[in-house]
């Protein structure tokens, strides 16, 4: 059995590199480091953490250790370890990279496994003569015995916009004796919904479905109703709904199924589904509710989703205010952005802390109805919270909008501190300094300091800049 990744043996390793923050930095050193305190490592464990590390997208560092492993012999020579390392130095440092490799490969070395990882990297990076030129060889030696190499050419014709070779690949497939998997179905599907073809679409459905070999997934179902309701079929797509609902198996595919009926306006399949998940799942966690307030509020139901805020703030553990969120960008589209603003002061009157971009949602919401002077007050807030968000930075519309209402109507003191205050979360800007000269020109002040302050900011004015100095002196701007 598959062991767990946990902070014991080979698995604290893993810990370190998965936790490793800057995704350009080497993760060598940690590797050397963790080896000199004296601890193990499984060679199994090694190549697992390769693999996941792959599946995450870390290409980088996954080759690393890679490299790593192989200069200190933890693993034997085998096809399939360097096909992997072929197909991350093609990810990572390119196709003429991963050409050499292939070549100082012996020819043992060189079976369906690594021919196979060359020719990925050949159709991820859409070479189209070269990943032919290579799929011809692999014919001639025997080397195409799986749908794999065909999937990766159908992939490479979906990119390269040559949808009527995808099908053509697939009834090659066919007539060399090489089945078809669930990934060539369904890329062979998407194909046939990009072209509106819904009709073949329906025949490979119903082709799969007869094949003994396919089990039929939860992702070719999930591409076909997308592709009916894109088409306005939504007949057929209710049909396959009712396929994908008799083999789903979690939450996660409730919240697929939820976000299906919500396109189709269906609120009562919406909450059905909201029903069955709550009762079959048993625990349903924030993300669970992000997605049901989310469709909630694509269909316009709001009584619904002030129902479901109040059932998730009753049981969650983890206050998250990603979740009220949801409810409060709905609201604001619909220009109900003092309701928002209600549940969130409720919320925060209960003791729960805020995050900055519960207050900035709401700041915007008011931005959109033409009330700057809410909309800054709102922004004031989120800014006062800031330091509970590391990172968080607010839309430059909004800033820019309130810089240039402050700078015509706010008061001088209200300027220094939003500026004052701005500066903790975005790079100073030359709008700032356009506030407050404007501020300080309305209040009759002088600007002598602020065009000092400007220059040690290292921001230089602009004809925008000279303009507003020049109102000073002919009373107008």
């Amino acid at each position: 059995m598959k062991s767990k990744i946990s902070s014991n043996g080979s698995n604290g390793l893993f810990q370190k590199i998965s936790t490793f923050r800057d995704p350009k930095a080497s993760i060598v050193p940690v590797l050397d480091q963790y080896i000199r305190e004296g601890n193990k490592v499984k060679a199994a464990d090694l190549q697992r953490f390769v693999r996941e590390l792959r599946s995450r997208k870390r290409y980088l560092h996954a080759l690393q250790l890679s490299e790593w492993v192989n200069t200190n012999n933890y693993c034997r020579d085998s096809s399939g370890n360097h096909a992997v390392q072929l197909d991350l130095i093609g990810a990572v440092r390119g196709i003429d990279a991963a050409e050499n490799y292939f070549s100082n490969l012996t020819d043992k070395e060189k079976d369906e496994r690594t021919y196979g990882a060359l020719l990925n990297c050949y159709t991820r990076e859409g070479v189209v003569d070269k990943s032919l030129s290579l799929m011809q060889t692999m014919k001639e030696i025997g080397f195409v015995t799986s749908p794999l190499a065909y999937n990766n050419l159908m992939c490479l014709y979906s990119r390269t916009d040559q949808p009527e070779k995808v099908l053509d690949l697939l009834s090659e497939m066919k007539k060399n004796g090489i089945p078809p998997n669930n990934f060539s179905y369904r890329i062979c599907i998407n194909t046939c919904g990009d072209q509106l073809d819904f009709n073949s679409m329906e025949k490979l459905l119903e082709e799969m479905e007869s094949q003994p070999q396919i089990t039929m997934d939860w992702s070719t179902y999930s591409t076909a109703v997308n592709h009916y309701i894109n088409g306005d079929h939504k007949d057929k797509a209710l049909v396959v709904l009712k396929k994908l609902e008799k083999i789903n198996k979690d939450a996660i595919g409730y919240s697929h199924l939820i976000s299906h009926y919500a396109k189709l306006g269906s609120k009562d399949q919406v909450m059905r589904l909201w029903g069955l998940q709550k009762v079959i799942c048993k625990k349903q966690v924030n993300r669970d509710y992000i997605t049901m307030l989310g469709m909630l509020v694509r269909l316009g139901e709001f009584e619904e989703c002030t129902k479901v805020l109040k059932e998730w703030e009753s049981s969650c553990r983890t206050f998250d205010f990603r979740v009220p969120n949801v409810l409060f960008i709905g609201l604001c589209s619909k220009g109900l952005t003092e309701k928002a603003e209600t549940l969130l002061k409720n919320m925060i009157g209960t003791g729960k802390t805020t995050i900055p971009n519960s207050w900035a949602i709401i700041s915007f919401g008011y931005l959109q109805m033409i009330n700057l002077e809410k909309a800054f007050e709102c922004m004031k807030e989120a800014l006062a919270v800031s330091q509970e968000s590391p990172g968080w930075k607010p839309k430059p519309v909004l800033i820019s909008s309130l810089l240039q209402w402050l700078g015509e109507e706010g008061k001088i003191t209200d300027v220094e501190a939003f500026v004052s205050s701005l500066r903790s979360v975005i790079p100073v800007n030359r709008e700032m300094y356009h506030a407050l000269i404007k501020a300080n020109i309305r209040g009759g002040e002088g600007v002598d300091e602020i065009i000092e302050r400007m220059k040690s900011d290292k921001i230089d004015a602009d004809e925008d800049t000279m303009r507003i100095l020049n109102s000073q002196t002919d009373g107008s701007e």
